[in-house]
């Protein structure tokens, strides 16, 4: 396997490797071993390279706001069931052909293709038909009102692509994006060459390399080296080892991002609510990012995804209450205490730590935590949504989006089957409601059900710590998804 013996030189090495000037290199973890897909809707699609690869029609500004990329202006009808926008003239995509109206109609309407059984479906099956006005406008209709449609097109995967090129996307990787595909090898090393032609105008740098380290320990280790320029998940513990270095800059960036447990609600005993909620009340919170995390490295959230940026997100209290967890396990059958099996992969750090402080907190309430270690090779496909509890990472989305995605009964991605018919009114409902007001209620409410009955343990949202070489410029202390990868160099 490339990616191990990748790992293994990346390890042992002591030895800094050269920067090539003008060659940006990133790692990534082959979460989906080898099998990573360069179609954006894909649900194993290649994260980093598609950010490069592709355009959205709306983009995140620095604040997460939308912000025009293809799309120049929107504006929605009276009840918001139409939306007009505006597209960028003279952008073109990889292939020297033209973006147009028919490729962004294109784009949208196959999200809802069943046979993809993409995850964003969940999120944009509002999307009833999208008609072209002309080569640079295009009328977006939906199924119900959405008042905040830009808000779901900044995903990070509606990425433009050419009209009839779903069969051959996933290789070919044609967009409009700053970069342009050299080399696919998901394992080893996948090569993106800069894009004259971007829209934006050429790329700072002239390459990047996005090399394939399972191993979150032997990435660290690569970027200690000089193997590579940029590592976005370094824990507390590891960042001692950069911040008095001056070959090194760190950033801190407050996100939505989180791991989690998550718990099968179709399998029993955790189909049972009071078992559900007793093993979330068993949790001390903010002991466990300080025990996992460290000191401050998040906010505090009561196992719900709406992070403290969102405008709809609404505040609970989740304190510990061990006394609570016996009683709803007594009423549940499990006076004598329950065991739980937590499945998670050898190679990430984090989740490991996090059920070993679990299994120190929910022993008080006679919950006994064991841990199912397993490979990270094929994690994603073969453990992840199989197991009846898992450990999860995602990361940040809007409360609309990711209510729908996570939670939503029909959801590609409900990873913890969780089937509640009132809770899928309530999201119709939410992003239905034209008024703000009312539609901030709504989501509270949305959030408050999942504190009383859902079946993830969601303890906070990370402050993501971020470490680059000195070397790098223009790469901003902002989230993932609002990085502008074509202002990114390495001198």
């Amino acid at each position: 396997m490339k990616h191990l013996m990748t790992s293994l030189v990346v390890a042992t090495s002591l030895i800094s490797t050269a920067a090539v000037a003008g060659t940006f290199r990133l790692a990534h973890d082959v979460g989906y071993a080898g099998a990573e897909s360069l179609d954006p809707i894909s649900p194993s699609r290649f994260f980093y390279a598609n950010q490069m690869l592709y355009s959205r029609l709306v983009r995140q500004d620095a604040n997460g706001q939308p912000s025009p990329d293809i799309a120049t202006q929107w504006s929605a009808s009276a009840d918001a069931k139409t939306w007009t926008f505006e597209l960028r003239e003279g952008v073109t995509f990889h292939d020297g052909s033209d973006l147009t109206a028919a490729d962004v109609k294109y784009t949208l309407e196959r999200i809802k293709d069943p046979a993809i059984d993409s995850p964003v479906a969940a999120v944009l099956g509002v999307i009833e038909k999208v008609d072209v006005i002309n080569d640079h406008k295009v009328e977006i209709k939906l199924s119900a009102p959405h008042a905040d449609l830009p808000l779901l097109l900044m995903d990070y995967r509606v990425r433009m692509i050419p009209e009839n090129s779903g069969d051959t996307i996933a290789k070919t990787g044609i967009g409009s994006g700053p970069f342009m595909l050299e080399e696919l090898d998901a394992e080893g090393t996948t090569v993106l060459k800069a894009n004259p032609n971007y829209w934006e105008g050429a790329p700072a740098a002239d390459a990047m390399e996005i090399i394939g380290i399972p191993d979150s320990q032997a990435r660290v280790q690569a970027l200690m080296a000089g193997q590579i320029d940029f590592e976005d998940s370094v824990l507390s513990q590891q960042k001692r080892l950069f911040t008095s270095n001056p070959q090194f800059k760190t950033q801190s960036i407050a996100t939505g991002e989180w791991r989690a447990l998550v718990f099968r609600t179709d399998t029993a005993p955790y189909d049972n609510a009071k078992v559900r909620k007793a093993l979330r009340l068993a949790v001390d919170r903010n002991e466990m990012m300080k025990l996992v995390s460290g000191e401050g490295a998040g906010t505090v959230t009561c196992d719900h995804p709406v992070w403290s940026g969102d405008q709809y997100r609404t505040e609970i209290n989740c304190d510990q209450n061990i006394e609570e967890t016996k009683r709803l396990l007594k009423e549940a059958g499990f006076e004598n205490g329950i065991d739980v099996e937590i499945s998670a992969a050898d190679n990430e750090p984090e989740w490991i730590r996090m059920i070993e402080v679990y299994q120190q907190q929910a022993k008080k309430a006679g919950i006994n935590i064991k841990l199912n270690m397993v490979p990270s090779d094929g994690y994603w496909s073969d453990v992840w949504m199989k197991h009846p509890v898992v450990a999860t990472r995602w990361s940040q989305r809007p409360a609309d989006q990711v209510l729908n995605e996570a939670f939503r009964s029909t959801a590609a991605w409900n990873e913890t089957y969780f089937k509640n018919a009132k809770f899928d009114s309530a999201l119709d409902a939410a992003r239905s409601e034209l008024d703000f007001e009312k539609r901030k209620g709504l989501y509270a409410n949305l959030q408050n059900t999942l504190w009383e009955e859902g079946g993830a343990m969601i303890p906070y949202h990370l402050n993501q710590t971020r470490v680059l070489r000195s070397a790098v410029t223009g790469l901003d202390a902002v989230e993932n998804f609002s990085i502008r990868w074509n202002k990114v160099d390495v001198n």
